[in-house]
């Protein structure tokens, strides 16, 4: 089996936590946006390569190794509804940080406006949701991803968000989460 992607992406590193927290023997395949282009349709990262699997997205892979291990990936409609806010807020996280890193002007653009304002009402409610309690679960693992990646890549202040926070306390607690951190530079 082998999983191809980054050190610093938070899709990729919760494809890595499953792999360590269900032991599966993997090889990881550091892999640039060049040959993402060339290795997956979507031309991003991850993507699995498990003898004639090939899966292109985080969550089917995330899904695919659960099932291989015997287990469930979101077992209700609401861990899965938790799993897809954070994706969305991933998302947009990521799009304004590459549009900037591309030397795109991002103010003043209603679409890109949109998106930030996608991440605060996304927030809002996971907020919501962790003052409420939360699990480590893949929706729980896929939110503490996405909160150190936004504190490592310096693009959320989430000191108005306590309660997630607090989640990313508790996530680093797992040793699985702790062993994949991404490079401190």
């Amino acid at each position: 089996m082998q999983l191809f992607g980054s050190y610093t992406s938070p899709f990729v590193r919760h494809c890595r936590i499953v792999l360590l927290e269900t032991q599966t023997p993997f090889e990881f395949m550091q892999t640039d946006y060049t040959q993402s282009a060339a290795g997956s349709p979507t031309q991003k990262v991850p993507y699995l390569h498990d003898g004639s699997t090939h899966l292109h997205d985080s969550a089917s892979i995330i899904k695919y190794l659960r099932q291989q291990a015997g287990e469930e990936f979101c077992a209700t409609a609401e861990s899965f509804d938790l799993f897809c806010l954070v994706n969305a807020a991933l998302d947009s996280t990521i799009n304004l940080f590459l549009l900037e890193n591309s030397g795109i002007d991002i103010a003043n653009n209603p679409y890109l406006e949109r998106q930030a304002n996608r991440i605060e009402s996304c927030l809002a409610a996971l907020q919501e949701r962790a003052a409420k309690g939360l699990s480590w679960d893949d929706a729980g693992i896929r939110l503490a991803c996405f909160i150190e990646w936004a504190e490592y890549r310096k693009r959320l202040d989430f000191n108005a968000y306590p309660a997630l926070q607090d989640w990313l306390s508790l996530a680093q607690q797992q040793d699985a989460f702790v062993q994949t951190q991404p490079p401190q530079s």
